[in-house]
């Protein structure tokens, strides 16, 4: 019996002896596989290279995932303005000052301390991309706050004449309601707000570290006691006067400092708030707005923000910053709302006030160019949008009130102005339960104040009355306040008390608007020294 070994012997002895095919050796196959060896390996180094930088991108979108808190947007109202036609967006802005999670070793206070809004303002992007506008809200602004959602998950009655601030800490949770907040600011302009953000002082410190710093401009030498006034000395200078880079600790002192400066205010405070901003947007500029530039800037404000559920994802968040980068820091304007001392406190002036969340509805510039983004022959329906801050709708004319109750009140010292709102609604449909003297008869434009679940029926009746406002209060009621605005019944059918078309926002706000690309040192507070 042959063996396997012997079977197969003469078949290699045959391989081996027989002449290459086509000329082709050994020798050049692995001559071949040589020559491939360098292609292939860099193939492997680049395959290689791109799944780790893969992995490695992906591992920082992962990490700033896990940094974004949102809060609930559950306690959001269920009466919110609606979207409208513009592209643009609303941005609310809140710097928090709780003191909680390590917020206290910067801010100072207990650490126990629940969340207050500090500071606020809405940004209004307009619809073309290349503007854009920061209202600022002072803390101490007395707002109606609408019904706002508590931890128990119950509602709150509506809050008139409250201080702004207060909206973030109802419901007394360690950070805060910017539910609350949001609700306040669409019920005060008038306007939605698609997004907001909250900042505590430790994110706003870590951004201010990975810029490299923001230069600002102190108006005086400042010392410890201007920035502590419960101190019994004044202490060591902390801030000379000039020009200076700050980070960190220091930049949140500039920011929140009060004393020492103009009139010692919260309003002149924001002067100062709006011109660091206006440096910070300059120097993210200088930088670049680009991915690489805005992964360690979002890095930073992830770990220290909290933001709606709209912006909750870091490719969401990275994708509206990189939305801006075409907005021109001369065309980035910082304003105050149109306000009066009332007391201690912030009254807000109208028609002013309407008039400006008007013009931000339409889409029109601080100098009142269209930046809708629309060809020019869609102008015209964006004019009619600013004549009122409420829904324009029909021509007047054409509004029925289908029997709908409503109660007319006189805010002003004219008489016969109630009767005469109340004879146009009767005119149109509506059902007039009676007029009266407002309790306060020092309206300056006329207010439309509506139940739970009654807005609708305001919105239509604010179309009898250009110019007027918004209020939600308690009770299943709609009720007219007429303003010193209102100039009679066959007037306001006609429209006549609309402007004839959109302009610039009101003189009392542009005249003290800041542009991100102002001098530093100028415009820095309010009353002496400023």
């Amino acid at each position: 019996m042959t063996t396997t070994s012997e079977q197969t012997t003469p078949s290699r002895r045959r391989r081996r002896a027989e002449p290459p095919r086509r000329g082709r050796a050994r020798g050049g196959r692995a001559a071949q596989r040589r020559n491939r060896g360098p292609l292939r390996t860099a193939l492997l180094v680049a395959l290689a290279l791109a799944v780790l930088g893969t992995a490695g991108l992906g591992w920082i979108y992962l990490k700033l995932n896990g940094d974004i808190a949102t809060f609930d947007g559950d306690g959001l109202s269920r009466n919110r303005p609606d979207a409208g036609s513009s592209k643009g967006e609303n941005v609310l802005v809140i710097g928090s000052d709780a003191r909680t999670g390590g917020n206290s070793a910067l801010g100072g206070g207990s650490k126990d301390d629940v969340g207050r809004s500090d500071t606020a303002f809405l940004l209004h992007i307009y619809a073309d991309r290349k503007h854009a506008i920061a209202v600022s809200v002072p803390r101490d602004t007395l707002v109606t706050i609408p019904p706002c959602k508590l931890p128990d998950g119950t509602w709150t009655p509506t809050q008139p004449n409250t201080m702004f601030n207060a909206a973030f800490s109802v419901g007394q949770t360690a950070k805060g309601n910017p539910a609350c907040t949001q609700n306040t600011v669409e019920e005060l302009t008038g306007l939605r707000v698609d997004h907001t953000v909250v900042v505590d002082f430790k994110g706003f410190a870590a951004l201010t570290d990975v810029v490299g710093g923001v230069e600002v401009c102190v108006p005086g030498d400042i010392y410890q006691g201007d920035l502590n006034p419960n101190r019994t000395t004044k202490g060591e200078l902390i801030f000379k006067e000039g020009e200076q880079n700050v980070s960190g600790q220091k930049a949140l002192d500039y920011v929140r400092l009060r004393h020492g400066i103009g009139d010692g205010s919260d309003i002149g405070r924001i002067k100062r708030q709006q011109a660091f901003v206006s440096s910070l947007l300059k120097k993210i500029k200088s930088d670049g707005l680009t991915p690489t530039k805005l992964l360690p800037l979002a890095t930073a404000a992830t770990e220290s923000m909290t933001v709606d559920p709209g912006l909750g994802t870091a490719d969401k968040l990275i994708s509206f910053a990189m939305s801006l980068k075409d907005i021109d820091l001369h065309n980035t304007k910082f304003v105050t709302i149109p306000w009066r001392y009332e007391g201690s406190r912030v009254a807000v002036v109208e028609p002013d006030a309407s008039d400006l969340w008007a013009t931000l509805k339409a889409d029109r510039t601080i100098d009142g160019k269209d930046a809708s983004g629309k060809k020019s022959k869609d102008s015209a329906p964006a004019a009619s949008a600013a004549a009122s801050p409420t829904p324009a709708g029909n021509d007047s004319g054409n509004v029925s009130g289908d029997g709908a109750a409503v109660a007319v009140y006189n805010g002003t010292t004219t008489g016969g102005l109630a009767s005469e709102a109340a004879a146009a609604l009767t005119e149109h449909g509506f059902t007039v339960t009676g007029t009266a003297n407002a309790s306060s008869q020092q309206h300056a434009t006329t207010v439309i104040q509506y139940g739970p679940g009654l807005r609708s029926r305001a919105e239509t009746v604010a179309e009898l009355f250009p110019g007027a406002r918004l209020e939600a209060i308690d009770g299943s009621v709609v009720n007219v306040v007429v303003g010193a605005s209102y100039t009679g019944a066959g007037a306001s059918a006609a429209g006549a008390s609309a402007p004839a078309s959109p302009g610039a926002v009101p003189g009392s706000v542009a005249d003290g608007a800041r542009s991100a690309d102002d001098d530093l040192c100028s415009d820095l507070s309010y009353g002496s020294g400023g």
